[in-house]
């Protein structure tokens, strides 16, 4: 395995305009391909947009959504991918032919799609049936995995995405500054948007709050510790619908420190080189080699129904 360089994003997405958002991820991964990454990953529906399908129906969401690799989007980011020579993760909603729909995202090279992950745990539309299956694939002699937002707040998943083999798990998110019952949680005002750069200190200070960051620390740093995988974070910046989302996009190591991070009010990329030794050398690759699976393989499989339930909806 060599040293495999990363990027992540964070940029703010327009509702439903595809064309647009896919002209931002082009630019963004010339730049990435141009500071020598070999993958750059956007964040969770990046490329048609999030928060507003919480107000479409099937025939709505239909006319949205792509199959996946036939549909137009993946065509495109096969297309950038062989320009700029670097593969390409974003997400957009999918249908089948059976016009079932999921909440997907990808990863693209020059060869074309090389991975989908479809959401577990998907919550945004009814009409939204849950992924089936955990995704690891291999990517320049490294197992990467996928876990789409609310699948990395369920730990289980994490730890077994880890244990078929990823090393590193892309974790695209539209999260935080969203009310829930966790103290400190809620919206920002989205009228400090509309002047962000006279209301930096303001914007920052509640990006930062337990509204956004803060909450992050308490779990995601964790989720890379105790696996010993690298983290692949991405969140939107700006307005996604009518909520304000707070970047903050990173890359975390099997440490839980924190390699490189987006703190602007801006798109913006960040990258991180990711390297072989920290995979053993973290402690929790010594705590999943511990394990005693037949202390709790009853306990963990025993039947039960899966009950979730967003606040802010």
């Amino acid at each position: 395995m060599e040293n495999l360089t990363i990027a992540t994003a964070q940029f703010e997405n327009k509702s439903g305009d595809k064309a647009y958002n896919l002209s931002v991820i082009e630019q963004m991964t010339a730049d990435a391909a141009a500071q020598g990454a070999k993958a750059i990953a956007f964040h969770e529906c990046s490329i048609t947009g999030y928060t507003f399908a919480r107000k479409l129906n099937k025939a709505q969401m239909l006319d949205l959504a792509e199959e996946i690799p036939g549909g137009p989007s993946i065509t495109t980011l096969t297309e950038y991918a062989r320009k700029y020579n670097i593969a390409i993760l974003a997400g957009l909603f999918e249908k089948d032919k059976d016009d079932n729909l999921f909440k997907a995202y990808v990863c693209v090279d020059k060869t074309g799609l090389i991975a989908k992950h479809r959401k577990l745990h998907p919550f945004i539309n009814t009409h939204l049936l849950p992924g089936t299956a955990y995704t690891v694939f291999d990517f320049y002699g490294w197992k990467c995995g996928i876990l789409i937002c609310y699948d990395n707040n369920v730990i289980e998943n994490v730890r077994a995405t880890t244990l078929l083999g990823a090393q590193v798990i892309f974790m695209p998110h539209v999260t935080m500054c969203t009310p829930s019952t966790r103290p400190g949680a809620g919206f920002v005002d989205p009228e400090l948007w509309k002047n962000k750069e006279a209301n930096a200190h303001l914007l920052r200070q509640e990006f930062d709050s337990l509204k956004g960051r803060q909450w992050l620390m308490k779990w995601l740093p964790a989720r890379a510790y105790d696996n010993a995988v690298y983290a692949i974070f991405s969140n939107p910046i700006g307005m996604d619908d009518d909520q304000l989302k707070n970047g903050c996009s990173m890359i975390i190591d099997p440490y839980g420190d924190i390699m490189s991070e987006c703190r602007s009010l801006n798109n913006e990329i960040v990258l991180a080189e990711l390297t072989p030794d920290k995979l053993e050398k973290a402690g929790g690759y010594r705590y999943v080699q511990a394990r005693k699976p037949d202390l709790y393989r009853d306990i963990i499989g025993r039947e039960h129904e899966s009950f979730q339930k967003v606040v802010w909806l």
